[in-house]
């Protein structure tokens, strides 16, 4: 069994790197299962170096469509004639996909057309937000896909909603935990560590990249300005992406704890928020690993495709109205935060459940 994986953007590649590990060690044990990567080139990101895929402990893509930007449509078209083309050359028996971006939904479509089955990790999970892109590449790959892997039993119930049969839909946990179990005794400390003078369990990690807060001018200074004002004497460590650099430098917004640094890599990333005081953020997936590590996370966001980092973990909606800024710091700083609990299945054995189920198939 030759199965493709597909990545587009690095969180991807989270994702995927303990599904490398798994198949690699059901080849040395003789199971008939081995792997295409195939990057599409959906984000180039200057950290995906070399040594990005040696953090991971996987090789370099086999392939790379080299889609690179432009439009929805532009780059799921780009997506989808590289993949094809790769497809008719070289077919595989199964693409594997994660997540929720436009890869995820090109490569589904453009291997479904060719009558090449679709397996979806991360499957069934939804915001009820229409207006957001992954929204929609999440609804397109569930109605196509073959199989589901799945995150919790939430998700398994909307697959069902939705038609899937049971001897579809597979409960087997989150592969972005596995990555984060196996890599947590080799997070890395930053350099800005030292720079900044930090101080374990005395400094906040902000991350702020999604339009609804960054591309509303008035709105983004003024969630900073909340968080600025309530968050005491805290260092605020906010890795900005250059293009949210521009509107900050453009609105003005500089204080002398908040401090603006370059992305980081994965390692270096976490060992920041293992050690923090609590997370902001507007991202899905930081929300897990806070949940994981159980340190106190607020999402500034109006809803979630992650309900289960709430209902059972440390994290916190706030929405995105700066008044709701206030009163989450206030319980943060009274020391009232939940402790919350770890979601069942996500131990780090994800990967494994998913490769005894591909032998299957």
């Amino acid at each position: 069994m030759k199965v493709d994986l597909i990545a587009g953007a690095r969180p991807n590649f989270m994702k995927i790197a303990p599904i490398v590990h798994a198949i690699i060690a059901a080849k040395n044990r003789g199971e008939d299962i081995d792997f295409r990567l195939v990057h599409t080139g959906q984000h180039y990101d200057k950290n995906m170096s070399g040594s990005f895929f040696e953090d991971l402990n996987i090789p370099e893509p086999h392939e790379n469509l080299g889609a690179g930007g432009g439009t929805q449509a532009e780059q799921t078209a780009k997506i989808m004639v590289g993949y094809e083309a790769l497809l008719m050359k070289e077919p595989c028996d199964i693409c594997l996909v994660v997540g929720d971006v436009t890869s995820t939904m090109a490569c589904s479509i453009a291997a479904k057309k060719l009558h090449i089955r679709v397996a979806h990790v991360e499957a069934g999970i939804r915001s009820g937000d229409i207006t957001m892109p992954e929204e929609i590449n999440r609804m397109v790959t569930d109605s196509i896909s073959d199989y589901f892997f799945t995150t919790t039993q939430l998700a398994n119930s909307i697959l069902r909603g939705l038609g899937a049969k049971d001897d579809q839909i597979f409960w087997v946990g989150n592969t972005m935990i596995d990555t984060l179990l196996a890599k947590r005794p080799h997070f890395r400390r930053p350099a800005l560590w030292d720079e900044f003078d930090l101080e374990e369990g005395n400094y906040i990690v902000l991350t702020l990249h999604r339009p609804a807060n960054v591309d509303e001018e008035y709105k983004l200074k003024e969630l900073l300005e909340a968080i600025i004002l309530h968050s005491k004497d805290l260092p605020l460590v906010f890795p900005v992406h250059p293009r949210t650099r521009k509107i900050l430098d453009g609105l003005g917004v500089h204080h002398e704890r908040l401090k603006q640094v370059d992305p980081l890599g994965y390692l270096e990333f976490n060992y920041l928020v293992e050690r923090s005081k609590a997370v902001i953020t507007d991202s899905g997936g930081i929300t897990e690993e806070t949940t994981v590590m159980g340190i106190p996370c607020m999402t500034l966001r109006e809803n979630t495709e992650r309900p289960e980092t709430i209902t059972e973990g440390t994290n916190e909606l706030l929405g995105v109205d700066p008044k709701a800024v206030p009163p989450a710091l206030a319980k943060l700083f009274a020391g009232e935060w939940k402790k919350g609990s770890v979601p069942e299945l996500w131990d780090g054995q994800t990967a494994g459940r998913i490769v005894e189920h591909l032998l299957k198939l």
